[in-house]
């Protein structure tokens, strides 16, 4: 029985992923990106809708087995009862402490206002000759107090703490609910004064409203540290992707096209954050964490739809092209830095985490930048390659294997340095540039490409379909506030603050515009991560997914249009194809070299050296004094532009 249940829930996984796969063929067919399609297969066969996948294996460990609804638990905070295993750790762990929430000013005001003009001491005494009823009675006023029941009396009777219960039974659901903070504040507008920000993470108006929101605070820590299988698989897949980024930032279109470009990115960051947050605080959701979440989210540029389609116009090589390509990078390292940024301000202030650290990794980025150009090159192509000796008849050449070794090593020693910095993904773009100078020209990623490209493509389709999709609360989504809300922040702060960031540019500026408007993994990640982390409610969520998915559907079409459009009036016409830009054939690799550079052995690494005039590596013996690196790579760099 055991082994039919598993086969059919193997039968299960195997149909979803192939819908998926289908999903990413018909896109391609339709000349489209393949993330709407791939997101809404995700949200059509998961678990919350044909159920397809089943819930458990969506939801991580944590957050099947942990429990934060207790039920009466002011009663039980009140006359010190037990908590259960889960908020009790929570109760023991000194995130919340009951002094900060004024319990006995809020119990002594209710007495005085009940007993008229007896005083404040006989109210006491009153209270105090109960017993144990009378704590009870100022635990029933003080919740009836909260929860907007102003017809409590001091020393209640078990009916009026029954009633207290049912009350607090029916508010105690709404501690789940997305938008609680918010109608609690709201419900308890007159008590703002005694709300307190806890070591949890947030402004609490309750010591018990601490202890819910702390727990679930910590369960979502848990699972962003150990997540269920499907978000593991996407998060590593768009790691990888990231470092295969870094490996196209070209150092001499970045010199060519220089600050013009760097000024596009700036604006092309910095407006959609503004906007977005604005907007954000207008829809009534406030400015921090929610405005600035949702902002930091549709910052990045997706450089994969312009990259194409500037190739396929033959165009890639000029002015503008250049200018693109550049600004999209320098947009992406911007958006890296504002991620690390945001997720060090989730909890309190903390100067270490939200200013030094990222200084420290951008003065890390910046020593990297120059070993990419200066170091890497001299030590991969002058002194390491060259000690590899050949194997005549491998299939792969015992040089790629050690550059693909050298990659993964550089992958994981960046990728942990600035984990302790804020975020692992700012090492995985850091560690790609190392890799960006190397000769023969695009090699380097050839070898990383030819290795990776189908788990990464398989790995990006699970992140589109499975921890995105299942993370979109599909009732929300649906819903016609989220859309027209989403279609308001994907038509402002998502589409038109990049299309404005080049009015500079000349003739160039709508091309380089929608050029900027692109969305891919990166912008859906972030989203993704502030929602897991708390930091963005559902229905705030919801209209930042529609915000996106509207950049990620116009982009593509409108891009092309005003691309054929500008290279017509510019006589640009009759270009031909730029070889080996575009998509791979699953449509997520940025560049794949064409077969003329696939370089499959160490002969055809020498061939390449003297077609270029540039004298070669010898294999057999170290390259004299390793002098001359730069030269070539500045040679390979212009052969190619």
């Amino acid at each position: 029985m055991g082994g039919a249940s598993s086969y059919i829930a193997m039968l299960c996984i195997a149909g979803f992923l192939g819908a998926t796969w289908t999903a990413s063929k018909v896109s391609k067919v339709l000349g489209i990106s393949d993330i709407v399609l791939v997101i809404t297969t995700g949200v059509l066969l998961g678990p919350d809708i044909i159920g397809l996948i089943s819930k458990e294996y969506t939801v991580c460990s944590q957050a099947r087995h942990h429990d934060c609804d207790v039920p009466d638990l002011e009663y039980k905070v009140a006359n010190g009862m037990p908590l259960g295993e889960h908020l009790g750790k929570i109760q023991h762990m000194g995130l919340c402490n009951p002094e900060d929430y004024h319990h006995e000013e809020h119990a002594a005001h209710s007495n005085a206002t009940d007993h008229g003009d007896g005083s404040h001491q006989s109210g006491h005494d009153s209270t105090g000759d109960h017993g144990d009823h009378g704590d009870h009675g100022t635990a029933t006023e003080h919740s009836d107090e909260h929860s907007g029941d102003h017809t409590a009396a001091s020393g209640g009777t078990h009916d009026d703490t029954a009633a207290s219960h049912g009350d607090h039974a029916d508010a105690g659901d709404a501690h789940h609910g997305d938008d609680h903070a918010q109608t609690h504040e709201d419900s308890h507008g007159n008590h703002g004064s005694h709300r307190r920000l806890s070591g949890g993470g947030g402004n609490y108006a309750s010591y018990e409203e601490c202890l819910v929101k702390s727990c679930h605070s910590e369960i979502s820590h848990e699972c962003q540290l150990t997540p269920d299988v499907f978000t593991l698989i996407g998060h590593a897949g768009v790691a990888l992707m990231i470092f295969e980024s870094g490996m196209h930032f070209d150092f001499e279109k970045a010199k060519i096209v220089g600050a013009k470009a760097c000024l596009v990115a700036v604006l092309g960051t910095v407006t959609p954050l503004v906007a977005g947050a604005i907007l954000t605080m207008i829809l009534g959701y406030g400015f921090f964490p929610q405005g600035i979440s949702a902002g930091t989210a549709l910052a990045p540029t997706s450089v994969g739809i312009a990259l194409r389609l500037l190739g396929e116009a033959g165009v890639l090589q000029e002015n503008f092209g250049q200018a693109i390509i550049t600004a999209a990078f320098v947009d992406d390292i911007l958006s890296l830095v504002l991620f690390n940024i945001l997720f060090s301000l989730g909890g309190e202030f903390d100067f270490v985490q939200v200013v030094v650290n990222p200084v420290v990794g951008i003065a890390l980025m910046l020593i990297a930048m120059y070993a990419a150009m200066a170091f890497w090159p001299k030590f991969i192509n002058g002194w390491l390659l060259p000690k590899v000796p050949v194997k005549e008849g491998a299939k792969v050449p015992q040089t790629d294997e050690v550059l693909f070794l050298l990659m993964i090593v550089l992958l994981l020693t960046y990728a942990t340095i600035t984990y302790f910095l804020g975020t692992h993904l700012w090492g995985c773009f850091i560690a790609g540039m190392s890799f960006a100078c190397l000769a023969p020209p695009h090699h380097a990623h050839h070898v990383w490409v030819k290795q990776t490209k189908r788990v990464t493509s398989w790995m990006i389709r699970i992140f589109f379909a499975c921890t995105v999709a299942f993370a979109i609360p599909v009732a929300k989504l649906l819903s016609i506030d989220a859309f027209w809300k989403g279609a308001i922040m994907g038509a402002i702060p998502c589409i038109l603050t990049k299309v404005c960031c080049a009015p500079f540019m000349g003739d160039a500026k709508w091309v380089i515009g929608w050029a900027m408007v692109g969305r891919a993994e990166f912008a859906y990640l972030i989203a993704q991560m502030a929602a897991a982390a708390g930091m963005l409610s559902q229905d705030m969520f919801s209209v930042v997914i529609w915000a996106l998915l509207w950049a990620t559907i116009f982009a593509p079409f409108v891009f092309r249009y005003v691309l054929n459009k500008y290279v017509r009036a510019q006589g640009l016409a009759d270009r031909e194809p730029n070889p080996g830009y575009g998509e791979d054939e699953d449509g997520y690799s940025i560049s794949e070299p064409s077969e003329r550079g696939d370089l499959a052995s160490d002969q055809e690494y020498k061939s390449k050296m003297e077609e270029l005039k540039v004298a070669p590596v010898p294999v057999e013996t170290p390259a004299p004094g390793g002098k001359g690196s730069e030269a070539r790579c500045c040679a390979f760099s212009r052969s190619v532009v």
